[in-house]
């Protein structure tokens, strides 16, 4: 009996992430030549108009402090960020004029997404789906 199937609150997330995933990455691929991925992107984000030590940035993601340094290197090696000596044990971590360009392409990406969302389900029904996402759900 799976009555359920498809109706939670779980599976109708889950089911809206993947897609708005599988949309972005393919809109992504058509306007830049730089794979960059999911986790890349939310280092960028945090280092977007920033210079954040690079142990700040890894209190921040939802990944290990090594992975971390791992991605960090990776968009080095795309020449989107520079690390910096902060002081004698720290580095800091600021996004190069690709990385800023890049990142701007992609908030404007996401942004056009989210315009389409609206031209389908209205711009009220999108308002008041993101002010639930932001409500507090008592899970913390």
């Amino acid at each position: 009996m799976n009555d359920h199937k498809g109706e939670l609150l779980f599976d109708l997330i889950k089911g809206k992430w993947m897609l708005l995933k599988k949309i972005k990455k393919g809109k992504w691929q058509d306007i830049s030549d730089i794979y960059i991925t999911n986790s890349e992107f939310a280092i960028l984000s945090i280092v977007y108009k920033d210079k954040p030590l690079i142990s700040h940035v890894a209190k921040q993601v939802h990944f290990t402090r090594q992975a971390t340094h791992k991605f960090i290197k990776q968009l080095e090696q795309k020449g989107l960020v520079e690390t910096n000596k902060a002081n004698l044990r720290d580095k800091y971590i600021e996004l190069t004029p690709s990385g800023e360009a890049c990142y701007e392409k992609y908030i404007a990406l996401k942004k056009e997404l989210e315009n389409i969302i609206a031209e389908h389900i209205g711009e009220e029904q999108l308002k008041s789906l993101k002010e639930i996402l932001k409500m507090e759900w008592g899970l913390y």
